[in-house]
């Protein structure tokens, strides 16, 4: 089985049992994989009630998702801390806009950097289940090897997991490298900020 491969029946019940539909727009999910079979990933910046980004890859049908909240660093120096939150749907590597206030992650989401990436690690998916996997990325702003490893947690009874998200040495590392500032990001999709999504969405509520 790929990193795409077809995910459990049960995989989004906690996405789901955090979400009203009817007040969000946040989408449901299929479920469906990639047709293609290519593996993808997707970095959303979140302006929540704590502005972070969401670092998500594909795999077993969904979005293997971390919270990471200074961003992924293309400096192999930076060690940057990612904390485990639910799967969510494949759907969601395309969204963008405001989450109503009084709902779970209120607040402001754009499309930081998309792309595909492929396993370096061997069965992918049992590597993370294991707390140790790498990856390349090819996105348009976050490009080479990475690695995801889990520091904290993951076992009976030992507590909330927190992972690290690290840049390899590799060609495609930048020393100095650093993440923008997420109020001035612009969407990998629109070219918009989060202040011009927020402003839209606001304004289609006048209608």
């Amino acid at each position: 089985m790929g990193a795409a491969g077809a995910g459990r029946p049960d995989a989004l019940k906690r996405y789901r049992d955090k979400r009203h539909f009817g007040k969000t727009t946040e989408p449901r999910g299929k479920g469906a994989p990639s047709g293609d079979g290519t593996a993808r990933f997707v970095v959303q910046i979140h302006d929540a009630s704590t502005m972070h980004f969401d670092f998500r890859l594909e795999a077993e049908g969904v979005l293997k998702s971390w919270s990471v909240p200074k961003g992924p660093s293309p400096d192999p120096r930076e060690k940057r801390l990612a904390m485990p939150t639910e799967d969510h749907p494949l759907e969601y590597r395309e969204f963008e806009g405001v989450i109503a206030s009084g709902e779970y992650g209120a607040g402001t989401v754009i499309v930081w950097d998309e792309g595909t990436y492929r396993p370096l690690s061997e069965d992918f998916p049992e590597a993370l289940r294991r707390g140790h996997a790498t990856f390349w990325l090819d996105g348009a702003k976050l490009r080479g090897g990475y690695a995801l490893t889990r520091f904290r947690g993951g076992g009976d009874g030992d507590g909330r997991e927190a992972w690290l998200l690290v840049k390899q040495d590799d060609e495609r590392a930048v020393r100095e490298g650093r993440t923008p500032d997420p109020q001035r990001a612009r969407s990998a999709q629109t070219g918009r900020t989060l202040k011009q999504v927020a402003a839209e969405d606001e304004g289609d509520g006048d209608r």
